[in-house]
């Protein structure tokens, strides 16, 4: 398997659209209020104030999963990972709009969060809709390698979960190709059903609706952190 401590590039804009005045106030004033901590171990201590369960979204696009899980589970940590300023924004009006305290917010690359967490301290880690990166010689670009995958076993508790959903279908297949060759992932999935059709759990993301839009077909992982 790959190495685990190396250095991943991101690639692709920071920035899209102007901010609008209110947006920057969030920015400005909300977003120093939680973000993630930039140097130093993390724990749930740190971030939250005691001693309770943590889940991460890497690339949570404008932040409708992550609002959604946050407001179901008042009692976990959740921190969100994304690099463009935009979806940090929506994330932000998420948070303020529905008054949720259990968020921290990281611009930039997940996986820098993810090595300064102890390990086997997480509950779930999220992927959604990730960049697919379609042309075979972008393939190592993919968050779906081996090198991230050791890292979310290292950091996920056993029996935690790892949810991917992708509308790709390259990304779809190069992901069960990966998945398939791990013996510390056990996908949950007995039938079709369990990975055509969206979990009562999952808040459906911008992405999602743009693709069942568009016509189409979404895919849903879901795999036990074992061995």
């Amino acid at each position: 398997m790959n190495d685990p401590t190396t250095i991943r590039r991101l690639y692709g804009r920071r920035q899209g659209h102007k901010l609008r005045a209110g947006q920057e106030a969030l920015v400005e004033e909300l977003l120093p209020t939680l973000a993630v901590p930039e140097d130093g171990p993390l724990d749930a201590l740190r971030l939250f104030g005691d001693d309770r369960p943590i889940q991460l979204e890497i690339g949570f696009g404008s932040g409708e999963h992550l609002a959604g899980q946050a407001g179901a589970r008042p009692d976990h940590g959740f921190i969100g990972c994304e690099p463009f300023l935009n979806g940090v924004v929506g994330a932000l009006g998420h948070i303020r709009d529905d008054g949720l305290a259990n968020v921290r917010l990281h611009m930039g690359d997940a996986l820098q969060v993810l090595d300064r967490l102890p390990d086997a301290s997480l509950e779930r880690i999220y992927l959604l809709h990730p960049d697919p990166w379609p042309k075979a010689r972008h393939a190592k670009r993919r968050m779906m390698n081996h090198g991230p995958l050791d890292r979310f076993a290292a950091k996920l508790r056993p029996g935690g979960e790892f949810r991917l959903g992708t509308d790709h279908p390259v990304y779809c297949r190069w992901a069960m190709m990966v998945m398939n060759q791990r013996t510390d992932f056990t996908w949950l999935a007995e039938r079709p059903a369990d990975f055509l059709n969206r979990p009562e759990d999952w808040p459906q993301t911008r992405y999602e609706a743009k693709a069942r839009r568009e016509g189409r077909e979404v895919w849903y992982f879901r795999y036990l952190r074992t061995g």
